[in-house]
């Protein structure tokens, strides 16, 4: 396989009710999340949600998390290791209020 060893990148994502798929590692890959942050800006408080889904199986990382209006939250403590078919979704108590931006690295596996 072809390609480039590590890979920084960032991808931004609007946060709505529907739960949604921001991110899943490319094929060959295994990605390091180094950051999450999730910015409300909207008038009201949101919560926000996060999970990773594993072989049909989701597991919570953050469940109706509070974000006041015009504020912003790190959803991740730490580092998060994606392999290849996982997904990291999101969802939002306001369709027009939440936006997140994730920088990760992507690293070749095979």
């Amino acid at each position: 396989m072809s390609g480039a060893l590590n890979l920084f990148r960032t991808t931004l994502a609007d946060i709505t009710t529907t739960t949604t798929t921001v991110y899943t590692p490319p094929l060959g890959y295994a990605t390091v999340v180094l950051m999450a942050q999730v910015s409300n800006k909207g008038l009201t408080t949101i919560q926000i949600s996060a999970s990773i889904l594993r072989s049909a199986v989701s597991t919570s990382l953050i469940n109706n998390y509070s974000i006041p209006e015009n504020d912003a939250a790190s959803i991740l403590t730490g580092r998060l290791i994606l392999q290849y078919g996982d997904q990291l979704q999101l969802s939002s108590s306001d369709d027009t209020s939440g936006q997140l931006v994730l920088s990760f690295l992507e690293t070749l596996t095979a």
